[in-house]
């Protein structure tokens, strides 16, 4: 099925068996492997209503149709999210890159998804929208366990976005792989500071590939928030958030 618009979509993706397909970068693999067999495949791709970003009222807004590749090329994300430009760098292929949205990166619901430890470090919030309407749910209790997620029959993201970050912020977006390019990911990390006057306002710490789903080390950002970062008090948070780490059994 090739829906023109998104309430042709979502009509056709209320239906039992019926997935979206975006970039098909991970879906497409799982139907060749067979582990994915679903009964009607709904292609998003005339749906342009569902791609861009833009920047209005202190909030960035992403679509969830948007490419990796337009990250990259975004002068938006590159001065508020620079995390998220550094994960986007690093994801895959430049084939897989121009290909690939945010919200299929998202929706597959691997711990190793790399752009979502960067959304979850800006406290991004989720569109839901369905036949039966739309609600919006925080990245970071999106996920429910290993592929797993809030979502309901028939529910799209149809966009992803954040307040803009302070004055004197910075994120940043840390991959360890077994190869430099097109690998998945061992270990992803972003982390997102705010200071003001040399002490630590906000601190968010998203870890990624250590864990069922990606998720925030709170106890390694409550050893920051409110003090002066120094190397002993980074450590100090550096160690809290390994010890918060749960590696699945995997290959």
């Amino acid at each position: 099925d090739r829906p023109h618009d998104l309430a042709g979509a979502l009509a056709i993706l209320k239906t039992k068996g019926a997935v979206a397909l975006a970039g098909g970068t991970n879906l497409i693999v799982d139907l060749r492997a067979g582990r994915e067999r679903p009964e009607r495949v709904v292609s998003l791709d005339k749906l342009e209503a569902l791609r861009g970003i833009r920047e209005a009222g202190g909030k960035i807004t992403i679509g969830g149709r948007t490419t990796v590749t337009d990250l990259l090329r975004s002068p938006v994300i590159a001065e508020t999210a620079p995390a998220l430009v550094s994960a986007a760098k690093q994801f895959a292929g430049q084939m897989v890159r121009n290909t690939a949205t945010v919200a299929g990166n998202i929706a597959c619901g691997s711990p190793a998804a790399d752009l979502v430890p960067p959304l979850v470090a800006l406290d991004a919030e989720l569109t839901l929208v369905s036949a039966r309407g739309r609600r919006t749910v925080p990245i970071a209790s999106f996920f429910t366990g290993y592929k797993k997620d809030v979502r309901r029959r028939g529910e799209l993201i149809s966009r992803i976005s954040w307040k803009a970050p302070p004055r004197h912020s910075c994120s940043l977006f840390y991959k360890l792989a077994r190869r430099k390019g097109d690998a998945i990911t061992v270990v992803g990390i972003a982390v997102a500071l705010a200071v003001d006057r040399g002490r630590c306002t906000r601190a968010r710490v998203a870890l990624g590939a250590v864990a069922p789903t990606v998720f925030r080390a709170r106890e390694a950002e409550a050893i920051l928030e409110g003090q002066t970062p120094t190397p002993a008090l980074i450590e100090a948070a550096a160690k809290a958030a390994a010890a918060a780490a749960r590696p699945i059994d995997d290959i």
